[in-house]
């Protein structure tokens, strides 16, 4: 493993949230930071992984509520490198996919401090696996969008050519949609996007209390509010969602579990 010197930030990804699922390079920068500075998706439980006497730091930033500014952030990573500690930044899934990483990474280009990218587990691709749903299948996609339902002022992003998203991939994956979830799938039925496709919403992903719901692009948001899911939570379109009847793994092994505790 490389070693984890004094002065640098290694912005590293958690994953979806299921401790298991952190890799072997993150779980290496959890035993030898200083300082362990995480985000509001990482599961605490992986903050137990850091090694005796580490500090801990949340800067976790969620809509609606009370968050520290980003520039805020790295001025923090900044300071603490400068400390001449071994600065982790943790941060829930991949930090470079609708993480903040890139911006994080840029800020600390600017002020010389040296960083290394531990990459994550998306939440798009692991916490689909954990719903038993393959983002790719050669009998259904050769295409797959990853794309985000809102920007960073918390509305629709206004760059986004939602018509050719409509027409041009056989699978969406779309990360914190639910918020704008009527205007997203008016926006992809307008783009000619069949009402008719199947749609899973997967609330914390890979996690003891994961939460699936299965519908279809028209009744998307219906679906959210009968439901009451709620992020965090990705969004899948497309015909791998029907893999789902025979791919989920992970109620199935449950089920097997209570069966065989029943027996003891």
């Amino acid at each position: 493993m490389p070693p984890f010197e004094p002065g640098w930030v290694w912005l590293t990804g958690a994953g979806p949230g299921n401790p298991g699922l952190v890799t072997l390079l993150g779980l290496h920068a959890l035993r030898h930071a200083d300082i362990i500075i995480y985000d509001a998706l990482v599961n605490p439980e992986i903050l137990k992984f850091a090694r005796d006497g580490a500090e801990t730091e949340y800067a976790g930033k969620r809509g609606g509520k009370p968050s520290p500014k980003q520039r805020d952030i790295s001025l923090r990573l900044i300071e603490l490198a400068r400390e001449n500690k071994r600065v982790l930044r943790l941060k829930g899934g991949d930090p470079f996919v609708f993480g903040r990483g890139g911006e994080e990474a840029l800020s600390l280009v600017e002020s010389n401090i040296p960083f290394r990218i531990v990459p994550g587990i998306s939440a798009g691709i692991g916490g689909l696996a954990y719903a038993g749903i393959p983002v790719t299948h050669r009998d259904t996609n050769q295409t797959v969008t990853f794309l985000t339902g809102h920007d960073a002022n918390g509305n629709v992003p206004h760059g986004v050519d939602w018509a050719q998203i409509a027409g041009g991939s056989q699978v969406l994956v779309i990360y914190m949609a639910l918020k704008h979830a009527s205007r997203i799938t008016q926006k992809l039925l307008d783009g000619g996007r069949s009402g008719d496709e199947p749609v899973a919403i997967v609330a914390d992903a890979s996690l003891p209390g994961q939460q699936v719901v299965e519908t279809t692009l028209a009744q998307l948001p219906q679906a959210i509010e009968e439901s009451g899911i709620a992020p965090p939570a990705i969004v899948v379109i497309g015909e791998v969602v029907r893999f789902r009847t025979a791919l989920n793994w992970l109620e199935k092994a449950r089920g097997a579990a209570g069966r065989n505790a029943g027996k003891e």
